[in-house]
């Protein structure tokens, strides 16, 4: 679809998920992973009526040994603990929730159907003390809006605090389907950034191996001082399905 409202408000639903899944897992090898949410949200507001990710949750937990890993911006994955441990007791699973700023504003104008971060951040928090391996993914780091030292330190911060097993970033990229969305908002929005994001962007998608690299030795820095354990340390200790992993199986 090209019209980003379309998008937003034509919602496809998969139908017997459970049956497809069964016949999918049949792929899946030891040591694959299996990753839900890579590219639509599994917690969106149509899952509340159709439950389509519970469906794969109910699936997932009547196996064992595999690796699953769950992306979402959303608080309603609440609604499945009781799977998620179940899931658990066999498997590897862990769930990353998408937060990009604490700023409820900014938030409300960049996710403006999302839930606000601070209950994202509970979300997070009360899986953790439920035995649900949970730590935030802030994808896409936005140059100039959500990228500055200080609100990505505020961010690490709150997640160490509320009891995060990770953090990572990723900064923002734009194919042309994505910049012709993102763009005009950018403009509306953000029309001091314009001339910016279209130096940065003009004639590539992703932003500059310099910037990314600032990115990632930020981020580095900022995980050592609130103690999370580096990246190397967390993929000796637990394969981490959002870096290094080797998917079979994407689901969303």
């Amino acid at each position: 679809m090209r019209d980003g409202v379309d998008f937003e408000r034509k919602i496809y639903v998969k139908q017997h998920t459970a049956n497809l899944l069964r016949q999918e897992l049949r792929k899946v090898k030891i040591g694959e992973d299996i990753a839900i949410g890579t590219a639509t949200d599994p917690y969106q507001p149509s899952e509340r009526k159709f439950e389509v990710t519970r469906a794969i949750l109910e699936e997932l937990s009547l196996h064992s040994g595999l690796t699953i890993g769950i992306v979402t911006k959303s608080n309603l994955v609440l609604r499945d603990i009781d799977l998620l441990r179940k899931a658990g007791e066999q498997n590897r699973i862990s769930v990353n929730v998408t937060i990009t700023t604490l700023n409820t504003d900014l938030a409300r104008k960049l996710e403006p159907r999302a839930p606000r971060p601070d209950l994202r951040m509970a979300a997070m928090r009360e899986l953790n003390q439920v035995g649900i391996e949970a730590g935030v993914i802030c994808a896409p780091v936005l140059p100039g809006i959500t990228d500055s030292p200080r609100d990505l330190e505020t961010l690490v911060r709150a997640t160490a605090e509320a009891g995060g097993k990770y953090i990572y970033a990723n900064s923002l990229f734009l194919k042309p389907c994505s910049a012709a969305i993102f763009m005009p908002f950018l403009e509306k929005e953000f029309p001091h950034l314009v001339q910016n994001y279209q130096q940065r962007f003009g004639e590539k998608a992703f932003l500059s191996s310099a910037y990314r690299k600032r990115l990632s030795q930020l981020m580095a820095r900022l995980r050592q001082k609130y103690g999370f354990p580096s990246s190397g340390e967390r993929a000796r200790n637990q394969n981490n399905p959002n870096e290094g992993s080797n998917t079979q199986l994407r689901l969303f």
